[in-house]
């Protein structure tokens, strides 16, 4: 893979976790617009566990040249929807998201569309990670929201469960 576009809860959730290096590894860069920035910096300011800074060298700050006006009626934020418009301007690129609207607005837009849980999936086949379950588990401790039906799926697709 060579550019992925990332939402804001990838980034965090991945950072709770100690995998955000993992992008590294996995993409030659990371797209981030300014309004992930800005949502990113207002959750540190509140006292989260977010990361204070983006500075890797893979992770380049890009914005989008505009917006579909139908998009800025979704109740999606605006994180969500300058990655989803720079991806459709860039569509050979992976975009990361975790929020199913936003998620299935990108796919409708025929955008291809990576999570959290994806990431975790190709740091082990990548041999970043060698099992997904302590991940997934760290994940769901960090707040994100992954029902059992899930949690088994990727675990069966990671090879780590019958």
């Amino acid at each position: 893979m060579s550019v992925a576009i990332s939402n804001t809860s990838p980034l965090l959730y991945l950072y709770r976790i100690g995998g955000i290096e993992w992008l590294g590894d996995i993409f030659q860069e990371v797209w981030v617009p300014d309004a992930v920035v800005e949502e990113l910096k207002a959750g540190h300011e509140r006292g989260y566990d977010v990361p204070s800074k983006l500075e890797y060298p893979w992770i380049k700050r890009i914005n989008p040249l505009h917006m579909p006006e139908e998009w800025l009626a979704l109740e999606l934020g605006r994180g969500e929807l300058a990655a989803m418009s720079l991806a459709l301007e860039h569509r050979e690129s992976v975009i990361l998201l975790d929020d199913l609207l936003a998620r299935r607005i990108a796919q409708a837009a025929g955008l291809r569309v990576w999570g959290t849980l994806r990431i975790l999936f190709e740091a082990k086949n990548g041999g970043i990670i060698d099992e997904v379950s302590p991940y997934v588990d760290k994940l769901i401790d960090a707040g994100m929201w992954v029902s059992e039906e899930i949690r088994r799926r990727i675990l069966r697709l990671a090879g780590e469960l019958p």
